[in-house]
């Protein structure tokens, strides 16, 4: 019975570390763990082709302590599967847009398409 209850714990306890995050909160964990170079979970929250494209920008610019991101939503949309983040953080003046595509149930920042628009 003990083992039971152990293993229902384990489960319980593995299924509550899968957080489902929202378009927003993917977007502010993927900026935070690029400049943390925090890249396993930069990898858990990108697409494989947007990973593979923050490593190199990650590799060319400099390593420094960059502190808190002060990340502020300035606009968001979601249609279906697809969002758009607007924000802004204490590492860019500009404010940047990220899209995101949902991937079996968990928003991953992906690649803008060429001729792609956000919606803001």
């Amino acid at each position: 019975m003990k083992n039971l209850a152990l293993i229902l714990l384990l489960l319980v306890g593995a299924a509550c570390s899968q957080q489902n995050l929202s378009s927003t909160e993917t977007a502010k964990v993927v900026v935070e763990s690029f400049y943390s170079k925090d890249n396993e979970k930069l990898k858990e929250y990108t697409t494989p082709e947007n990973y593979e494209s923050y490593l190199l920008i990650q590799n060319m610019i400099a390593t420094k302590n960059y502190g808190k991101s002060n990340f502020k939503v300035l606009q968001e949309k979601v249609d279906g599967d697809v969002a758009w983040v607007k924000f802004t953080t204490s590492y860019d003046e500009k404010p940047e847009t990220f899209k995101l595509i949902k991937e079996n149930g968990q928003w991953k920042v992906a690649l803008k398409g060429l001729r792609e628009k956000s919606p803001f």
